[in-house]
């Protein structure tokens, strides 16, 4: 991997944000902070286009988010009201929280994936009953004193359910509609399911949202009890290989080439991790999902993952344990006493 973004990289390492760029004719990055998250900001996209601009994940929702993507916009010479189009590479909160507002100031419409929409949080979670998130929990073996501090509860989650329903569709291979940019964008779901990636031919960048990220691999969860997202990712990162002559744009940390050694390097990253999931296996015998996570090389240690951090490491290593379950290396088998299920080796 080939580091471009270096004023950037520079940045990260000092850990201020980094400045407002054109990165190309037209295209310009602006950071926008995440407050109290060690990612620290969202790099959001503008295209100046033909009568207004199209922003690409505006960031999270506060009043310091805000005033940074307005003045971003301003360096580049233009306004949120300005802004026609938003689209969101994927519906996280560090990245679409901003959408609604930007919206609501400039009439924009704002586009997703299909399959991100269905995933937005206000259709996920608003009717999730807390007691079937601790059943759930309880499934993989979390322990009882540590299941209402990593319950979902929708009463505590307004802000996010709250996020901006999207007014247009954007499928796989769709142009998003730009006059002076022929901007393609490409499906990649694994960390989430509709998750886009955007392709510039004409100006070499690959706008790769969180789905490739220079440094840290991206959350891949499994939620509930369904999908394979890890198989998802991995097929994912096999498509965006082939577009190793381009020039990454993330939404977190700087830009970089070589995206096709990158993307090797996180397949391996996983392969990897799914050798240590068979090891603990193997060390304890049968164990709940609870176990093996805590059994595994995490990089702050499991001991200082809490809270939620917790929650997303079980979900984390639930999607290894499906991608492995699907191709024929475990298996899980419900307890006969009701107690959690139990993961093996075939």
């Amino acid at each position: 991997m080939i580091i471009t973004g270096t004023d950037q990289h520079e940045a990260w390492q000092r850990r201020v944000l980094p400045p407002v760029e054109q990165v190309r004719p037209g295209v310009w990055s602006i950071p926008v902070p995440i407050p109290g998250s060690p990612l620290r900001y969202t790099l959001s996209y503008a295209f100046l286009d033909d009568g207004g601009v199209l922003l690409v994940d505006p960031g999270w929702d506060s009043a310091e988010s805000r005033a940074a993507l307005t003045a971003g916009l301003g360096i580049a010479g233009a306004s949120v009201a300005e802004v026609t189009g938003v689209v969101a590479t994927h519906v996280h909160p560090d990245h679409h929280g901003l959408s609604g507002w930007v919206r609501e100031r400039s009439g924009a419409w704002i586009g997703m994936h299909p399959a991100e929409a269905r995933a937005l949080p206000g259709r996920m979670w608003r009717d999730l009953d807390p007691a079937t998130d601790r059943a759930w929990l309880l499934r993989h073996g979390v322990p009882e004193s540590v299941v209402p501090e990593i319950t979902m509860d929708p009463a505590k989650m307004a802000t996010v359910l709250g996020m901006a329903e999207p007014d247009r569709a954007i499928e796989d291979g769709d142009l998003l509609p730009l006059a002076r940019h022929e901007v393609r964008a490409v499906w990649t779901p694994g960390h989430t399911p509709g998750h886009l990636c955007l392709h510039d031919a004409a100006a070499g960048v690959l706008l790769t949202g969180d789905h490739l990220l220079p440094r840290i691999s991206p959350n891949i969860g499994v939620h509930d009890d369904d999908g394979d997202p890890l198989t998802d990712y991995l097929d994912s990162l096999e498509q965006v290989a082939k577009f190793a002559a381009d020039e990454a744009l993330p939404a977190h940390e700087y830009r970089f080439r070589e995206i096709d050694d990158r993307a090797a390097a996180l397949i391996r990253h996983h392969d990897e991790r799914g050798l240590e999931i068979v090891q603990v296996i193997g060390d304890l015998g049968a164990p709940a999902a609870w176990q093996i996570a805590a059994g595994l090389t995490w990089s702050r240690g499991w001991d200082a993952l809490q809270g939620m951090l917790r929650r997303m490491a079980l979900a984390e290593t639930l999607a290894h344990l499906h991608h492995l379950a699907a191709t024929g290396v475990v298996r899980a088998s419900d307890d006969e006493n009701g107690g959690p299920a139990r993961w093996r080796t075939r």
